[in-house]
């Protein structure tokens, strides 16, 4: 039987007390736990970052990365072997900003991965610059005279390059959150979380209270995940109200689906010839 116990890891965790990371690294733990996954069973891929610092966190496998490079890294491991569960702890700026690009592409590929943005509209660990989803006139170190960027919207982008599960949390709902990690894990294909995550020490707007005052979660009543439209109006909704919960949902083939090699077994449990690769080097030469 697993426990959260099994995911305890011996490194000290630096983060800023009251950082909204310690409630996304307890729902990751729960989800693991409800999902009867053992440490073996998980790899986790991370850039940059105070939230790429995660899989330091969590007793499992791990590659700790790049600035905004950890879906490519996720993408190789999960060709190499897609029986592994595959998690993607970035920031907003690790992924959004320098890892954009990867971030697009990882979404077109579909592949089986379930990437949690840490989103604290801020830069964390290089001291509280503007993020790609900074507020429009948020005041930072960097920006005293406020943001002029309009904010980069990832739920739509998502939507709009036809992601298979998007989906947004609030760090300080960590059952809520717990919920919506297990259901990006069971998906089979590209799921975005994108995580509400106050930063204490660098956002004094974005407040664990100011959250909660305008969250509400998704729920039958209110939407249908099913819903394309409906979805990119959610999407939109920010200010007074901010939508949290499971926006858009929808099944297709993953990356390593629609590639007929990889349907037989996984690429790490082949056998290969070296004699042949020295051939085609020899002749590539």
């Amino acid at each position: 039987m697993v426990t959260t116990q099994d995911y305890d890891s011996s490194f000290e965790n630096k983060w800023c007390p009251g950082c909204g990371n310690f409630g996304i690294l307890q729902a990751m733990k729960n989800a693991l736990v409800a999902l009867n996954r053992s440490p073996h069973e998980i790899m986790l891929f991370s850039g940059i970052g105070q939230a790429a610092k995660t899989p330091q966190f969590i007793n499992c496998n791990f590659f700790h990365g790049l600035h905004g490079r950890a879906l490519p890294a996720a993408t190789g491991a999960k060709t190499a072997n897609h029986d592994l569960t595959i998690l993607v702890n970035s920031g907003d700026g690790d992924c959004y900003g320098e890892g954009g690009n990867h971030f697009m592409n990882a979404i077109r590929r579909n592949v089986d991965i379930t990437l949690l943005v840490h989103d604290n509209k801020v830069y964390g660990l290089t001291k509280g610059q503007a993020s790609p989803t900074s507020d429009l006139h948020m005041i930072t170190r960097a920006q005293p005279h406020g943001v002029i960027l309009e904010p980069f919207n990832p739920l739509a982008v998502s939507l709009a390059l036809n992601a298979g599960f998007v989906a947004r949390g609030f760090a300080g709902n960590i059952d809520h959150l717990s919920m919506l990690i297990q259901e990006g894990v069971k998906h089979k294909g590209f799921s975005l979380i994108d995580i509400m995550q106050p930063c204490v020490s660098f956002n004094h707007t974005n407040t664990y209270q100011w959250y909660s005052e305008r969250a509400y979660e998704l729920t039958p009543e209110n939407h249908d995940p099913s819903d394309y439209s409906g979805a990119f109006e959610k999407a939109r909704e920010w200010g007074d109200r901010i939508p949290i919960g499971i926006f858009y949902q929808t099944e297709k083939p993953s990356f390593t689906d629609n590639i007929e090699t990889l349907n037989r077994e996984p690429l790490v449990d082949r056998t290969y010839d070296p004699d042949n690769l020295r051939t085609l080097l020899k002749k590539l030469s």
